[in-house]
């Protein structure tokens, strides 16, 4: 019974592991990009427009109100 605890307590270290690996692969070929004022700019505005897009979404799609 020890080495299932032991092996299901391994799961989220993978989950932690393969996520930051995933979000490491995507970002990196933006970090050139950031180097430059101009699309850092452009690049931050993309990432607050996407953030926003999903957030209305989001509340649409649950029904959320603002008030």
């Amino acid at each position: 019974m020890q080495e299932f605890f032991q092996n299901v307590s391994r799961y989220p270290r993978y989950l932690i592991s393969f996520s930051l690996g995933i979000f490491f692969n995507a970002i990196e070929p933006l970090m050139p990009l950031l180097k430059r004022p101009t699309t850092a700019v452009a690049l931050v505005g993309i990432v607050i427009s996407i953030f926003i897009f999903l957030t209305f979404t989001l509340k649409a799609m649950l029904g959320l109100s603002a008030a």
